[in-house]
C-alpha cells in the first residue's frame, strides 16, 4: 500500500552521520562496521532503495540545526548564521538527491497530485523518486524573520517551532515556558506564508501559546500519547483533543522510549520491553479513542532520529516493515478505508485542504 511517513531526518543522515542514502541499509550498515562514535552506527534502518521496497513514496523530510548559548549543554552551533548554513548544506543535499533524479520536491497541489499518480502506476518502485516535502524542525536557524520566506521559497512547507531544550522562537521537548512575542511573530510570519504549524517537540506552555496565536494550518509530524508513556515530549489527551478540534493529524512515531514506559536510553532494549510495532498501534488506538474516529492518525517514524534498530520495534528491520502494519490495523479491527487513511490518506485529505 502506498505509504507516506510524516518525518524522517534524511538530511542529517546524509551529512552529520555520513551515510550515502542511495545505497541499501545493508550496505550503510556494512560501511559503518567498527564505527562507535553514534550509537546507531551499524544499525541503521532508512535508505531510499528501504524506502521504495516499502512502498513509501512520500516523506516530510528534515532540515535540523539548533542553536545553543554558552549554557546549553546540548549539541548544536554557536550562532544562528552557522545553524542557517547547516540548513543550506542540508537542502543542497536534498538539492542534489533531485539532480540525481532519487528524489523530487513536493511544495504544492498539483505536484501533490502528479506525484501520488506516479507512485500509482504500474512502474517498478525503483524507478520512482522518492518525494518529499522539506520541513523545519526547531526554529533557531531562522536568524531573523526575513530568513523564513528565503526559505520558503527554497521549497519549506512545514515548521516546527522548537526541538530539544530551550529555542530561540519557543520552548522544546524537556524545556518549560512560553513563545513570546519573538516567537508569535514567527508564527504570524508562518501564517502569512501558508507554513504548516508542526506542534511536536513543543513543551506545554509554548504548545497552547501556539495553538491561541496561530490560526493556519497545525499537524503533529511524529508524536505519542502521554497517557501511555508519561514524558513531557508526549501529548497529553487535552492537547490530542485539540490538535483533533484545528483537523490535525498526529503521526505515530517509532522511537521505543516513546512507545513503550521505562525506557532506560543504553541500557533497555527493544526485545527486553516487549517494543514492537503493536505499541505504535497502542498510541494510534488511542488517539481514535479521543477522536470517535480514524481521521487523525498516521505515520511519522521519526526511524533516522539519532537512533537505529537498538532502539527501535524488534520486528522491524528496515522502513520496509512499514508495510507490516495494514495486516496489523487489519486484525485490530480497523476497516479498508481506515487503514488507507491511516498508511496515506488521512496525510493526503490533510495537505489538500492546507494548499487547496
Amino acid at each position: 500500500m502506498f505509504t507516506i511517513d510524516a518525518h524522517l531526518d534524511l538530511s542529517m543522515n546524509a551529512l552529520e552521520w555520513n551515510r550515502d542514502l542511495t545505497q541499501s541499509v545493508e550496505a550503510i550498515n556494512r560501511r559503518e562496521c567498527g564505527l562507535d562514535d553514534k550509537p546507531d552506527r551499524g544499525k541503521a534502518t532508512v535508505s531510499l532503495p528501504a524506502l521504495r521496497e516499502g512502498n513509501v513514496g512520500l516523506v516530510v523530510a528534515t532540515q535540523i540545526a539548533r542553536y545553543v548559548g554558552p549554557d546549553n549543554p546540548l549539541p548544536g552551533w554557536h550562532s544562528p548564521t552557522q545553524a542557517w548554513a547547516q540548513t543550506q548544506g542540508q537542502l543542497a543535499w536534498y538539492k542534489a538527491m533531485e539532480d540525481a533524479g532519487e528524489m523530487v520536491q513536493v511544495k504544492d497541489l498539483s505536484g501533490l497530485d502528479s506525484h501520488v499518480k506516479l507512485w500509482s502506476n504500474d512502474a517498478p518502485n525503483a524507478k520512482k523518486p522518492v518525494g518529499y516535502i522539506l520541513s523545519l524542525e526547531g526554529a533557531d536557524s531562522i536568524v531573523d524573520l526575513s530568513y523564513l520566506e528565503r526559505a520558503y521559497d527554497n521549497g519549506l512547507r512545514a515548521l516546527g517551532p522548537a526541538h530539544y531544550g530551550p529555542g530561540r522562537y519557543a520552548q522544546g521537548t524537556d524545556a518549560s515556558g512560553f513563545m513570546g512575542k519573538k516567537g508569535q511573530a514567527l508564527l504570524k510570519e508562518m501564517g502569512r506564508l501558508g507554513i504548516i504549524l508542526d506542534a511536536t517537540h513543543l513543551c506545554d506552555d509554548s504548545f497552547w501559546e501556539a495553538m491561541d496565536h496561530y490560526h493556519g494550518p497545525v499537524w503533529a509530524s511524529h508524536n505519542n500519547c502521554r497517557a501511555l508513556v508519561d514524558h513531557n515530549r508526549q501529548f497529553s489527551d487535552d492537547q490530542i483533543k485539540a490538535l483533533i478540534e484545528r483537523g490535525a493529524v498526529i503521526g505515530g512515531a517509532l522511537d521505543a522510549w516513546m512507545m513503550v514506559p521505562g525506557w532506560v536510553r543504553g541500557v533497555s532494549t527493544p526485545l527486553g520491553t516487549d517494543c514492537n510495532l503493536w505499541k505504535m498501534l497502542d498510541h494510534l488506538d488511542h488517539i481514535c479513542q479521543l477522536a470517535g474516529n480514524a481521521d487523525h492518525i498516521g505515520i511519522g517514524t521519526d526511524l533516522d532520529g539519532a537512533f537505529g534498530r537498538e532502539q527501535c520495534p524488534y520486528d522491524l528491520e528496515t522502513i520496509a516493515d512499514l508495510q507490516k502494519l495494514p495486516d496489523m490495523l487489519a486484525k485490530r479491527g480497523y476497516t479498508a478505508v481506515d487503514i488507507e487513511k491511516v498508511m496515506h490518506g488521512n496525510w493526503l485529505r490533510f495537505l489538500r485542504n492546507a494548499w487547496s
